[in-house]
């Protein structure tokens, strides 16, 4: 998460599985691959620079549940802080993320990656 709260879009896509998939509440179908997901971060970070806000995700509350297939689920909660420039820092969202991490070349990479609001229904 500091990869992409820092605008690393490569960085940040790296840690995901080559034909990886992050599904996102706001966006009707999931984002595949390294390069759509780095797509997508540069215009997050793009689009959050040009608001004058930085965000901040901090992930809590972590469950691990190792699969037979060697693979790991995660759940979390994922509170993402908006602050802006020169203001004060507020709670924008809390999520509960949920991953699929597999063991690729001696790193753990995200396979899946679905994120959902409390603020919406599932």
């Amino acid at each position: 998460m500091q990869l992409l709260d820092s605008g690393d879009a490569d960085g940040w896509a790296r840690t995901f599985t080559e034909d990886g998939t992050f599904a996102p509440p706001s966006l009707p179908e999931p984002v595949r691959g390294r390069a759509e997901l780095a797509a997508g971060v540069r215009k997050s970070a793009a689009a959050l620079a040009e608001a004058g806000e930085v965000h901040r995700h901090v992930l809590t509350t972590l469950h691990i549940d190792p699969q037979d297939d060697d693979s790991l689920r995660v759940r979390s909660y994922a509170q993402i802080v908006a602050t802006p420039r020169g203001g004060d820092p507020r709670l924008h969202l809390m999520c509960v993320c949920e991953d699929v991490l597999v063991r690729e070349g001696g790193e753990l990479l995200v396979r899946e990656r679905r994120v959902t609001r409390d603020d919406r229904p599932v």
